[in-house]
């Protein structure tokens, strides 16, 4: 198939290598843009690209804590002007405080009646699209909450409490210290904001993710030419790598940089005189996975005079 430029554009910004080893790439994989990154990796031309981690799109992540439950929204806009807009603010304000009652479900929290207004989530949102003169939306919501113990939160960039471009809800599950636990939950929190972990544990990481990473080191450790006992060696060191940067437990603490985690979390155990259990944490960044339509204003001024 023929392989135009806006894909060849598309890898080159989701991996950052050259044009013509991305046309390479995409020419190897018929256009499939996936099996493209995944080519490049296997050459050593790409680190694992996370696309949806660098595409940006407006709006703003809320965060609210109530005793032992939390609720993080992100509501998106156009344009980060409204994103400063103090009806918007209040609004995602708001959808947030009504998240903690629809338990993570989107599709429920839209059709929660808005504070005050007579409407429903949805209903106000599009109310506020007619007054404000942008699109907006409520795009996803998620919800962590603890029998007994205390759930630490960090907001990135933050315009007014709880409401920023980076938002963290992590559960601490002990019936330990108060302060102990919330000094804890408060570190994590920011630890996730800067390594973005995928799971908590390898037990809990998405079975195809693995499948597939381990895919592409065994085709690197193959261009090694090695015997088939000492390639398999390869990979499963590769693995346990892979393990060690994706897994919270097993990430080193951004703080201290030293400490793994879990011994971070042992010793505040101690501290706090029982056990701690990490039982999920939640990690919105503002637009991760939207995509954004790129245009030249120049030439919308131009196309608009009639030039």
């Amino acid at each position: 198939m023929a392989i135009t430029a806006q894909q060849v554009k598309e890898l080159r910004d989701a991996t950052g290598v050259g044009m013509m080893d991305c046309k390479k790439a995409l020419a190897e994989t018929d256009g499939d843009m996936e099996a493209a990154v995944d080519w490049l990796r296997t050459r050593g031309l790409a680190k694992a690209a996370k696309k949806a981690g660098r595409i940006a799109a407006e709006g703003l992540v809320g965060v609210v804590v109530n005793g032992n439950r939390a609720a993080i929204v992100e509501v998106n806009s156009e344009t980060d002007f409204v994103a400063r807009n103090e009806q918007f603010q209040a609004i995602v304000g708001n959808i947030a405080k009504l998240a903690l009652d629809a338990e993570g479900d989107v599709a429920v929290l839209a059709e929660m009646p808005y504070p005050n207004s007579g409407r429903s989530v949805t209903g106000e949102l599009t109310d506020a699209i007619a007054k404000i003169g942008e699109n907006m939306n409520l795009r996803r919501s998620d919800m962590v909450a603890v029998s007994d113990g205390v759930i630490g939160n960090y907001v990135h960039n933050a315009v007014k409490p709880g409401l920023g471009k980076l938002g963290i809800v992590v559960g601490l599950e002990s019936t330990g210290k108060k302060d102990v636990l919330e000094a804890l939950g408060k570190q994590l929190a920011m630890h996730i904001a800067n390594t973005n972990p995928l799971s908590i544990s390898p037990d809990d990481i998405d079975a195809e993710v693995v499948s597939r990473e381990r895919a592409i080191f065994a085709e690197q450790a193959k261009e090694s030419g090695k015997p088939a006992d000492i390639i398999a060696k390869m990979v499963e060191g590769r693995v346990r790598k892979f393990y060690e940067e994706v897994t919270l437990l097993a990430q080193t603490f951004v703080i201290d940089g030293e400490s793994k985690i879990a011994d971070v979390i042992k010793k505040a155990e101690k501290d706090a005189g029982a056990p701690i259990k990490v039982t999920k944490f939640v990690r919105y960044s503002l637009g991760e996975g939207i995509e954004k339509v790129e245009s030249d204003f120049a030439a919308e001024v131009a196309a608009t005079a009639g030039i």
